[in-house]
């Protein structure tokens, strides 16, 4: 497998990933994406910031190179909710400008380019571990709002075109089987 065979492994999973996320948003009012679901707050706009800072600053200075969102907030856990005054433009924005930098950065960079997570026990890497990294920071997120989409409205899978999830199963005599195996247990 060559560089570029990597460069385009890690650009499809990421990709996927960030369609994914934004497509968790697809229909819902304001409140829907941005009321807490659990309970430690997790919303699906509040997702999706904190996605953005991430991606900006892993592939920004990380990389030695200038964030592509600029956000300060001293307040802790500010990036896991929208805070009055931040529209969902305004996270999809900088969500866009954060993913068309990660993109630009995998495009031009060599994936051994270096990197330094200064909070990170073995801080100097590479663009490459930054990338894996990402990847699966990202798609873990893309799980916590699978879950949340479907508490809101029930839309569940990965993408409106291949969704992953049976469509022709009896899903409530399905949920009652679980429940049943569950209490069984108690």
């Amino acid at each position: 497998m060559t560089d570029a065979d990597r460069r385009e492994d890690l650009l499809r999973y990421l990709r996927r990933g960030w369609e994914a996320l934004l497509w968790k948003l697809d229909g819902l009012s304001e409140y829907d994406v941005r009321r807490p679901l659990t309970p430690t707050g997790t919303n699906l706009l509040g997702l999706v910031k904190h996605v953005a800072l991430t991606t900006s600053g892993y592939f920004g200075a990380v990389l030695g190179r200038p964030d592509a969102v600029e956000w300060s907030d001293d307040e802790v856990n500010a990036d896991m909710w929208a805070k009055p005054g931040e529209s969902r433009e305004l996270i999809l924005d900088a969500y866009a400008r954060a993913v068309a930098d990660a993109e630009a950065a995998l495009t031009e960079l060599p994936l051994d380019h270096p990197a330094h997570v200064s909070w990170w026990a073995e801080p100097d890497v590479t663009l490459h571990r930054i990338a894996v990294h990402m990847a699966v920071e990202l798609h873990r997120h893309c799980g916590h709002a699978d879950i949340l989409r479907e508490l809101v409205d029930g839309a569940a899978g990965m993408v409106p075109d291949a969704t992953n999830v049976p469509g022709d199963l009896d899903w409530p005599g399905y949920v009652a089987r679980l429940q049943a195996e569950a209490d069984a247990h108690r």
